[in-house]
């Protein structure tokens, strides 16, 4: 079909469905660009300030404006939305099913207005083939991002505890889950001692001696050489990973003995960017390695 006989209610529908098909923006962000081709659109609207109706009608509108460019791009969005049938996603945070209601509904409007109009054109049929598979990766996106919400909720109420030996366990438990979230081969499960967790991992064909400490005080250097004593013992090429949530003192950071410069440092400020998706754990964890490889600085702050 020619571009423009596509009608207003039609593209009225889409914008309505867009909005509706998923509860975060990220995973509508994220549908929109596996969907279409030329997907350095996306990155030209507001995703965070605007609402997300807002974003999806400008969006539309822009490429309903530039035909000669996005007239397949938005076929191919019409297709996608109107064929969408999987709502379990919005199970997380549909508390009475309205969403799922709401959204079904408008799939359904714009299936009746987009009744008969990708018959004849081919290239639809390859976006066809692909949408199982784009559809699985948001799902993965989706889960990821729920678990991190899910781990970051746990590490709020850690934060509040009173209960040195509870709040043990619900970190011990929040770190195991944490790395097998990102896929690190633990070794060894990290276990608590008092206020101390120690665990062992692998990670970039590294094997890596995990501590982890909650406690009000800053940790000392003191802590550092003993941890630094745990790794010499290991094989050559170990290295240790410390955590402390409330951080770390300026004297253990700053120390040059080379007993710490076989460890990189993490606090809870570190752990926050990861459950607030700004950065993986892998990825975290190969950038301070990185910096203290090529400074000698063991504690790098990212944000």
């Amino acid at each position: 079909m020619a571009f423009q006989k596509i009608s207003t209610q039609a593209i009225i529908a889409l914008k309505d469905a867009l909005s509706n098909i998923y509860w975060r923006k990220k995973d509508l962000r994220k549908f929109v660009e596996l969907t279409i081709e030329n997907s350095t659109i996306v990155s030209t609207i507001d995703w965070q300030e605007q609402l997300k109706q807002e974003s999806v009608s400008i969006l539309i509108d822009r490429m309903v404006a530039r035909p000669d460019i996005f007239r397949n791009d938005l076929l191919r969005l019409f297709q996608e939305t109107s064929n969408f049938n999987d709502f379990s996603h919005l199970d997380y945070f549909d508390k009475d099913g309205s969403l799922k209601r709401r959204a079904k509904e408008t799939v359904n409007k714009l299936k009746n207005q987009t009744k008969g109009y990708f018959d004849a054109i081919d290239q639809l049929r390859i976006a066809e083939a692909k949408r199982e598979e784009n559809i699985q990766i948001v799902k993965t996106n989706m889960y990821f991002s729920q678990k991190l919400d899910e781990l970051k909720a746990v590490f709020f109420e850690i934060a509040i505890n009173s209960d040195k030996q509870k709040r043990g366990f619900q970190l011990e438990k929040l770190l195991n889950e944490l790395f097998l979230l990102f896929e690190l081969s633990v070794k060894s499960s990290f276990k608590i001692s008092g206020e101390q967790i120690d665990g062992a991992f692998t990670f970039d064909g590294t094997d890596f001696l995990l501590e982890a400490k909650w406690q009000k005080n800053l940790i000392p250097a003191s802590d550092l050489y003993s941890f630094g004593g745990k790794i010499t013992n290991k094989l050559k090429n170990t290295l240790g990973l410390f955590i402390s949530i409330d951080g770390f003192s300026k004297e253990g950071i700053e120390n040059n003995n080379p007993i710490t410069k076989q460890m990189i440092l993490m606090d809870g400020e570190d752990l926050m960017m990861i459950f607030d998706g700004r950065i993986g754990l892998s990825e975290m964890l190969l950038i301070k390695r990185q910096h203290a490889s090529q400074t000698g600085e063991i504690f790098y702050k990212l944000r």
